[in-house]
């Protein structure tokens, strides 16, 4: 099929703790991606960026922290669902996804509708609980995580379509902080979309070879054999815009160079990308967790 069938490569993970739980989880279980936590991850590190922006007072930030740990695990186990419904077909056909519950048929359309709808429902009481505000932001999310497969097979930045919902936590989390949208809030999501668009194309390569076979657009066939320079633009970008959120906001002078740590960990990405390595594309994905928390970490010593 391509060079990706000769290695099987798949970021499925049906072993480990989800093995041990009852068998007639683990589809709905690697539906959601459970299996898999850094998007999750990768989904509540913007919000975290935009609560810690905000600053909230005491317990307050503990809940909105707590609010968005949860939410973002049902929305992005949301996603996933809307995504492989929408993908099943060409998942079928390619090496890396064709594991995946709707594809392989261990779940049913109509299965997967009945699990959205309780994942949208959670995702629902959770935004009840954000002030009004943050109601239309989510809102608009919702719209644009539906219409993000559809992407892939109309232009060839699905990643930056993707971007703009995966980022919306750093606007929910300061509107949820401040009760008000400013420039600070808008640079700062649109560091994380940079952020997202960079990780993203990383994420594709893996299946660059086959999304070639079967039709399906990305950033990682657009730039091919050129996507170290486009990554560093992604990833110089979106540090100099944090800066920018960080100025904007009034943080103090050791929010810059604590910004020194992220920007190594993204430069460590750019230099050791090989995009015929998909093994490797998948931990460089990965590695944009402690990216995340590292940007945490100087918005949070910045307020010092």
């Amino acid at each position: 099929m391509s060079g990706h069938t000769e290695t099987a490569h798949t970021d499925i993970v049906a072993t480990g703790w989800v093995a041990r739980l009852p068998r007639g989880w683990l589809p709905y279980l690697l539906l959601a991606r459970v299996d898999r936590p850094i998007g999750t991850w990768l989904l509540f590190l913007p919000g975290l960026w935009g609560i810690l922006l905000a600053r909230p007072a005491g317990w307050e930030a503990v809940r909105l922290v707590l609010l968005f740990g949860v939410g973002s695990l049902v929305m992005r186990a949301a996603g996933c669902v809307v995504n492989d419904l929408w993908d099943r077909d060409i998942d079928r056909r390619v090496v890396r996804t064709a594991g995946r519950p709707l594809a392989s048929g261990a779940v049913r359309p109509h299965q997967a509708l009945l699990f959205l709808g309780v994942l949208l429902l959670i995702g629902l009481l959770v935004l009840l609980q954000l002030p009004r505000l943050c109601w239309a932001v989510g809102v608009a999310v919702l719209l644009l995580v539906a219409v993000y497969p559809l992407a892939k097979r109309v232009t060839w930045w699905p990643q930056l379509v993707m971007g703009l919902p995966f980022a919306s936590g750093a606007v929910l989390g300061y509107a949820a902080g401040t009760g008000r949208l400013d420039p600070a809030c808008l640079a700062l999501y649109g560091a994380a979309i940079l952020w997202d668009l960079g990780f993203d194309t990383i994420y594709a390569h893996q299946d660059r070879e086959d999304d070639a076979l079967v039709g399906v657009k990305s950033t990682a066939r657009l730039f091919g054999a050129r996507t170290r320079p486009f990554l560093a633009a992604c990833y110089t970008g979106c540090v100099l815009v944090l800066a920018l959120a960080g100025w904007l906001a009034g943080m103090g002078a050791w929010f810059y160079p604590a910004l020194v740590l992220p920007a190594a960990l993204l430069a460590w990405q750019v230099a050791a990308l090989d995009i015929d390595d998909p093994a490797l594309c998948l931990r460089l994905f990965r590695a944009n967790r402690e990216v995340g928390l590292a940007v945490g970490f100087a918005i949070l010593i910045g307020w010092f």
